[in-house]
């Protein structure tokens, strides 16, 4: 167990480092909430990526002088920001989920397909447990293949 963890650590480390210089880990993170939901609120954010609400509110400072997000009042709640992705922060996503991808398709080729369909069901379980979004759109970024 231990060591298919490492290998998807490496893998997740080495998609990000083909955004670096545009986007850091935090980044990272924060874009595939926002992506996976289409848009969040800052708190809405802050409680999927697990950071305090003030360092959500500085990463997306950042973001936003990036040109990564949009943020928006809440037409529904003027006292809501509402954080949605550019087109350079929906590119950073697509490269990231792209790498991970390429990296992982020639590992799952090796197993057969009923093993394939079985370890999708297992890991989803997995991030279930661990508390990780069970949202459709996050396995249709390309995590179940």
């Amino acid at each position: 167990m231990l060591a298919a963890c490492r290998i998807l650590v490496t893998l997740s480390a080495q998609s990000i480092a083909a955004v670096e210089g545009v986007a850091d880990v935090s980044q990272v993170r924060a874009l595939v909430v926002i992506s996976s939901r289409g848009s969040v609120s800052l708190g809405e954010l802050a409680a999927a990526a697990n950071l305090h609400p003030s360092r959500a509110s500085r990463l997306c400072d950042r973001m936003v002088a990036e040109g990564l997000i949009h943020r928006a009042d809440d037409p529904a709640n003027r006292r809501q920001l509402i954080l949605t992705l550019t087109p350079g922060g929906e590119r950073v996503v697509r490269t990231v989920m792209q790498h991970r991808r390429a990296a992982i398709t020639p590992i799952l080729a090796q197993l057969t397909k009923p093993r394939r369909v079985e370890l999708v069901s297992v890991l989803q379980e997995f991030a279930a447990a661990g508390g990780e979004p069970s949202d459709p759109d996050m396995w249709a970024m390309g995590w179940t293949t």
